[in-house]
């Protein structure tokens, strides 16, 4: 059975905010964009079985300790690109090797359960609105890596590497993703639509110095974990684990979050998707002291330093990549050098445009 945790990502929130936009006079529309979302959702429902796409798992990194787990995943109706005349093991990973613009046609399956095994024990999830299984389940396990299995009415089993962290584990890393390790056009509106529905994981740019960074922190605290924590969508991240992957980053978990309405708000926050997570791992890992790098594009700076101001001894540093001059056009602007948003006191930050120009400056902190 699942552990009685609630869901990291839940969505159905039992009160929702005051000062959010649905709480205020625009209710009726935001329950009448509701009733349109599910109709459309049903629409797409019907359109995809009549392309004869068909019920699939994707499963995700997970990360826990070694009496709980989160597993991660979702369940979707997908093409299956002839999946007739494909091997088992094609079949398995055939939503995996989706490519730009496909990724977004798949259609998410609500409220499926699914069954997952790992440490020789089963476990029954059920799948949110979105077909998004982010939950928590009890586990005896010992730390390192462990393989997850899930499997859900008419899908193949599919597997997750799931690392288990030691108690005794003393750093950790989280790491944005876009324009810190991989330079995208986040936010910027037509490129980004490009680089994410358009552009395969080969055409894009790894942050020059960025893996070599990572590697050596790898390398440094090898039982350490690494948390890949980015407002991108979730059916982005088969291309995102790719890229990482062929590109000699550290193995890790991906915590994503997805676009449009929610119960209570018209769109989902990045801000908040991220303030969550951080927060989740400061209260399931209390001894961990945390390596948060991210870029001064975005909001990086103020959620780290919040971070910092609360939880000042489970920070061991900040590191920002400086966008450059035409990236940070593109973006919206960027920060001031050197603009921290009052942090804690003891926490210290590196800005560098580059992964090697940030690793000196960690390694003068004595970070590795």
């Amino acid at each position: 059975m699942s552990a009685p945790f609630p869901n990291p990502s839940s969505r159905n929130s039992s009160s929702p905010n005051p000062s959010s936009p649905a709480t205020t006079h625009s209710r009726p529309f935001f329950h009448a964009a509701l009733r349109l979302g599910s109709a459309f959702y049903r629409l797409r429902v019907r359109q995809a079985k009549r392309w004869n796409f068909v019920e699939q798992m994707v499963a995700y990194s997970g990360y826990g300790t070694p009496t709980r787990v989160r597993v991660l995943g979702r369940v979707l109706l997908a093409s299956n690109h002839g999946a007739g005349g494909l091997t088992d093991r094609a079949a398995k990973t055939v939503v995996g090797n989706v490519r730009g613009w496909r990724a977004f046609t798949s259609v998410p399956v609500q409220n499926r359960e699914v069954e997952i095994e790992l440490g020789g024990e089963l476990h029954r999830v059920r799948a949110d609105r979105g077909g998004l299984i982010d939950t928590y389940v009890q586990v005896r396990l010992d730390p390192g890596w462990h393989t997850a299995v899930f499997r859900a009415a008419g899908t193949g089993p599919v597997e997750a590497p799931i690392f288990v962290i030691a108690p005794d584990t003393r750093f950790g890393i989280v790491s944005d993703i876009d324009d810190t390790v991989m330079v995208t056009a986040l936010p910027r509106p037509f490129l980004a639509l490009w680089n994410t529905f358009v552009v395969s994981e080969h055409a894009r740019t790894p942050t020059p110095g960025m893996a070599v960074l990572m590697d050596r922190l790898a390398v440094e605290y090898p039982d350490a974990p690494v948390i890949y924590l980015s407002t991108g969508p979730w059916n982005a991240a088969p291309t995102l684990a790719r890229f990482l992957a062929r590109n000699m980053y550290p193995a890790g978990a991906l915590l994503l979050t997805d676009w449009g309405l929610t119960q209570d708000r018209w769109f989902r926050s990045g801000r908040e998707h991220k303030r969550r997570n951080l927060e989740l791992l400061a209260k399931e890992f209390p001894g961990i002291r945390w390596l948060l790098i991210g870029d001064n594009g975005q909001h990086d700076e103020e959620i780290y330093a919040e971070f910092s101001r609360r939880h000042p001894d489970l920070t061991a540093a900040v590191a920002i990549r400086q966008l450059s001059v035409g990236e940070s056009v593109l973006s919206g602007g960027r920060s001031a050098d050197g603009y921290q948003t009052q942090p804690a006191p003891s926490t210290d930050w590196v800005y560098a445009p580059d992964g090697a120009s940030m690793a000196k400056q960690l390694r003068e902190l004595r970070i590795f």
